[in-house]
């Protein structure tokens, strides 16, 4: 990983002008890159309600960008260590509010878990510490998307490994299987919300693999890899046995791209034409990209879509990539619940970034909510300049026009969600 800058200076002050500036330019139109044909769906998305907190009839989704455990992270989160090996959540501890706020938290989790006996390494080809899962149940994850590129970095023993920590950690886990039963299962999860117990399916597929480091031709169901018909098929199924949201997490797209490609929207919109999924989340990129609500989805209500979330938890900045590979979206699909059953009605975001470096000599300091910087909330412990930050706040907003950025992050409205064991 080459080394990162990012100055330093004293907490955000005159961040208030360029907070304001930056809404005034991006806070309407659709991001410069986005095909034509998008016009209907992003008057769709403006006619779209205004999210509200979510009340007892009513509960959130949250999804975040990548978790990419770079050699930077592995370091610092053994530093951190008190009594076990390595410890994350710290690192985490600072946009925790924007997870465990939600009732339902999703992550994407773009790395194996180190086999027994396999020591932890970062880029390029990941073996993640298991204590990774644990901490991110700490900090209020319910499960993790697994279908990636680096599924397979580790074998077949890495993939493995990796959905046995996460059941020990509690976490539910869609996109990768162990066994042909598995893979033929989504991941659910019950919440008890609006009088009633409400079913979450969570589905999730990539369009992309590593050309040294392949799935297993002879077992292509270790990994989710299908069309937008297939996984359409899938949430079918889903609801034909019990459940009553679907959302799916796809990994897709062109890499530091601010856009989405077209093979992405085309597979968005196959999958909103099937009328079977509710919300995607889409990761790969490493790079924010906007939010659109496209025409068809359950009951032609129309599917929201987050095409990219770039980063969550990474050792990317301005240095190494493209700027925006710095910060990332959490995204939350607000659900509406009632008699007749459960929907997404919106879809809305909080943006989050790193503290890192400048060096790869130098501590990792975690992720912090972007929003709360820019205004001029900035932690003693962030050593990011007011310029770094103004830069990223600007860069965001422009990519994601301004549109369904939350006040603040969401508040649970009932109990913890059941996580219940695929296969059972």
């Amino acid at each position: 990983m080459p080394d990162a800058q990012s100055a330093r200076g004293s907490a955000p002050v005159f961040l208030a002008g360029v907070l304001a500036a930056a809404f005034a330019l991006s806070g309407c139109g659709q991001a410069d890159g986005n095909s034509d044909d998008s016009g209907d769906a992003a008057d769709a998305a403006d006619e779209a309600p205004a999210p509200q907190e979510p009340g007892s009839d009513q509960f959130t989704i949250a999804a975040t960008g990548d978790v990419l455990l770079h050699d930077n992270l592995l370091e610092e989160a053994a530093e951190l260590a008190a009594e076990q090996d390595y410890s994350f959540a710290p690192l985490m501890s600072g946009v925790e509010d924007l997870i465990a706020g939600a009732d339902l938290a999703l992550c994407g989790l773009e790395v194996p878990i180190a086999p027994e006996g396999v020591e932890p390494v970062g880029y390029p080809v990941f073996a993640a510490p298991p204590e990774i899962a644990a901490d991110l149940a700490e900090v209020g994850f319910d499960g993790c998307s697994t279908a990636n590129n680096h599924s397979f970095d580790q074998g077949a023993d890495g993939q493995e490994r990796t959905l046995e920590v996460l059941d020990a950690a509690g976490l539910g886990h869609a996109g990768t299987a162990r066994t042909p039963a598995e893979a033929s299962e989504p991941q659910l999860y019950t919440l008890e919300r609006g009088g009633r117990e409400v079913t979450v399916a969570h589905l999730a597929t990539t369009m992309l693999h590593n050309q040294g480091y392949p799935p297993p031709e002879d077992e292509p169901w270790r990994v989710s890899d299908v069309s937008p018909d297939e996984l359409t098929q899938q949430a079918a199924q889903a609801r034909e046995e019990g459940a009553d949201v679907v959302v799916a997490s796809v990994h897709w797209g062109e890499e530091y791209t601010d856009a989405p490609a077209q093979a992405q929207r085309d597979y968005g919109e196959r999958l909103a034409a099937g009328g079977e999924i509710d919300a995607v989340f889409g990761s790969h990129p490493h790079t924010p990209q906007p939010m659109e609500r496209l025409e068809g989805g359950p009951a032609e209500a129309g599917m929201w879509v987050a095409w990219s979330m770039g980063n969550f938890l990474s050792n990317q900045d301005e240095a190494c990539c493209a700027p925006e590979t710095a910060s990332g979206t959490v995204a939350y699909a607000t659900v509406e619940v009632d008699d007749d059953g459960a929907r997404v009605r919106s879809m809305d975001w909080l943006p989050v970034t790193v503290d890192r470096g400048p060096t790869d000599d130098e501590p990792h300091r975690g992720i912090w909510s972007l929003r709360d910087l820019a205004e001029g909330e900035a932690p003693a412990a962030v050593e990011l300049s007011e310029r770094t930050i103004a830069d990223r706040w600007s860069g965001i907003l422009d990519v994601m026009t301004g549109r369904q950025l939350r006040e603040q992050p969401p508040s649970p409205t009932g109990d913890a969600p059941v996580v219940v064991p695929r296969g059972s």
